[in-house]
């Protein structure tokens, strides 16, 4: 599979988690425009470190590549979601 297929699927993929993580964890949501892009960011980040890691072996075109892109991809944008809803929820506390 070519770099920008899996990319586009690490976005795609991140942007479906962030919105995931959101409707979940209603404390934490943004909205959805906010969880839609932290969770693209998300994606982009979490999919590239998977490859990194897995050493560029998720980028095949078999199905547990696809998968696996989805799944860095998903997680890694609802991680970011989660991290950046907690750090603005404890800057409000503060404030």
């Amino acid at each position: 599979m070519s770099s920008l297929v899996s990319m586009l699927i690490h976005l795609a993929s991140g942007a479906l988690g962030g919105n995931l993580a959101g409707s979940l964890f209603k404390k934490i949501s943004m909205g959805t425009l906010w969880n839609s892009i932290l969770g693209i960011l998300g994606g982009g980040l979490g999919g590239e470190l998977l490859e990194a890691l897995t050493g560029g072996g998720v980028g095949g075109a078999d199905l547990g590549s696809i998968i696996g892109n989805i799944l860095g991809g998903g997680v890694g944008g609802g991680v970011l979601m989660a991290i950046v809803s907690l750090i603005k929820s404890a800057l409000t506390k503060k404030a």
